[in-house]
């Protein structure tokens, strides 16, 4: 019998150890920091097409003009004056830092508060047109999309975005 009991008393017993060791905490962190590796491109990537989404209402302020004048010329405005609009640096927001039009095409430009993949890229929006009908409506073509079918696209296409991060409409 232990010195440290005497008779009718427990002898104490050693307490179990409580909490979590080393490792196991090591562990915990480990496999946050490998689930947080793989959500955080895909939340940039979704930032990325929010901003992008934003900018494209400054688009729609040129679609008008551009469509009105080829339904009464059949020719497409040549610059941002052309079509009755202000300077290219004129039409911006908080990710837009340009706004051009060139041949009827719509050439947005990134800039501002944009994030790092989008600064200086430029997203194009072109007319397609039926040339022999102009009173059929101008469709518009995002990006690297194709044009439909039997209608010709009007203008170049400026798109430096990356294909991955552009909306599903401009792929």
């Amino acid at each position: 019998m232990p010195s440290s009991c005497f008779p009718r008393r427990r002898c104490a017993q050693p307490k179990p150890a409580r909490g979590f060791t080393l490792v196991e905490l090591m562990v915990v962190v480990a496999v946050i920091a490998i689930l947080s590796l793989i959500a955080l491109p895909s939340y940039l990537d979704r930032v990325v097409r929010g901003q992008i989404a934003e900018a494209l209402p400054l688009a729609d302020l040129a679609k008008r003009p551009i469509a009105l004048a080829w339904s009464g010329t059949q020719t497409m405005p040549a610059d941002n004056a052309a079509a009755g609009l202000p300077a290219a640096d004129k039409i911006v927001n908080n990710y837009v830092s340009a706004v051009t039009i060139a041949d009827g095409a719509i050439h947005v430009r990134f800039g501002n508060r944009a994030s790092g993949a989008l600064k200086d890229k430029v997203l194009s929006l072109r007319p397609a047109v039926v040339t022999d009908a102009p009173v059929v409506p101008v469709a518009w073509v995002c990006g690297l999309a194709k044009g439909p079918d039997k209608m010709t696209v009007m203008g170049e296409d400026r798109t430096t975005v990356p294909a991955g991060l552009l909306p599903l409409n401009c792929r």
